[in-house]
């Protein structure tokens, strides 16, 4: 879609309305009401035609950290509007008939959820992985406060919070927790059943030449670790061990069938804390 490396963990989402057995984040458990300042977020186009979906998580009651891929154009198209669903799901269809159509007149998913919003990218997102430096990060502001998460949001984390832990502790031991609505199946049939799931994973690399500064590599392996990403879970948070701290979101996988590793950008940077924070005031 946008990516020549290979699939970004976006979207395609608006097609993929499929039940379908629950089976993970890749690996992991249904959520519940374990993160409900995690949501689904759908993305429509000037015309409120939705465009595709990711996952994105609340800093504050007004402001939902996401990624540039999401919030941002796909080299022909770009997002004006958000729909948000805080729901932890299954989130079930509305009435609309999934044919391209505008969202007037229709009721439900993906067309009216919880909380509306503006999206802005990275003004560094300019539709292409343009690897280590994607600048793949964006913010939703909301039309109104969002109110009911019972005081619960994201954290950012501190300038350069993962170099100093990968030096400190090394990598090996290093547990990040993911949270997202991605595809719970991509094989034979991409099956979503829009529900937010958990899974925990660890750090395989900071430094080479796919991250590089900017990017954390993620384990997808469920023999050593209990989770991976997969389309939909774009943007969604990389939470430092079991804490409420996001120290990346997810990016892009290296192949199509979400195996391997995960990449996520990181929040953690100067760059990205002064974009996100520039929001926040």
């Amino acid at each position: 879609m946008r990516s020549r490396i290979s699939a970004i963990l976006a979207a395609l989402a608006m097609l993929v309305t499929v039940a379908g057995p629950a089976g993970a984040i890749q690996y992991g458990s249904p959520d519940g009401t374990g993160h409900p300042y995690v949501g689904l977020a759908v993305f429509q186009d000037s015309h409120h035609v939705p465009l595709w979906r990711c996952t994105a998580t609340l800093l504050s009651e007004t402001v939902v950290l996401s990624a540039g891929h999401c919030t941002g154009t796909d080299g022909t198209t770009a997002p004006a509007f958000a729909v948000l669903y805080f729901d932890g799901g299954p989130i079930l269809n509305g009435n609309y008939p999934f044919d391209g159509s505008p969202c007037t007149g229709f009721t439900g998913y993906p067309c009216t959820g919880d909380a509306t919003g503006t999206p802005h990218p990275n003004p560094g997102w300019n539709g292409a992985l343009t690897i280590p430096n994607t600048h793949d990060v964006g913010v939703i502001v909301l039309d109104r406060p969002y109110t009911k998460t019972n005081g619960q949001f994201g954290a950012l984390p501190a300038a350069g919070m993962l170099d100093s832990l990968a030096s400190q502790r090394g990598l090996q031991d290093v547990t990040m927790t993911i949270v997202g609505y991605g595809v719970q199946l991509e094989k034979p049939t991409l099956i979503s059943i829009k529900q937010r799931f958990i899974a925990t994973t660890k750090v395989v690399q900071l430094r080479n030449a796919l991250t590089d500064g900017f990017n954390v590599r993620l384990s997808s392996n469920p023999g050593s670790t209990s989770g991976g990403t997969c389309f939909g879970d774009s943007g969604g948070p990389i939470f430092y061990n079991d804490t409420n701290v996001i120290v990346a979101v997810n990016s892009f996988v290296l192949n199509l069938n979400c195996k391997g590793s995960g990449y996520g950008f990181r929040v953690d940077t100067r760059a990205s804390l002064d974009f996100i924070g520039g929001f926040m005031n």
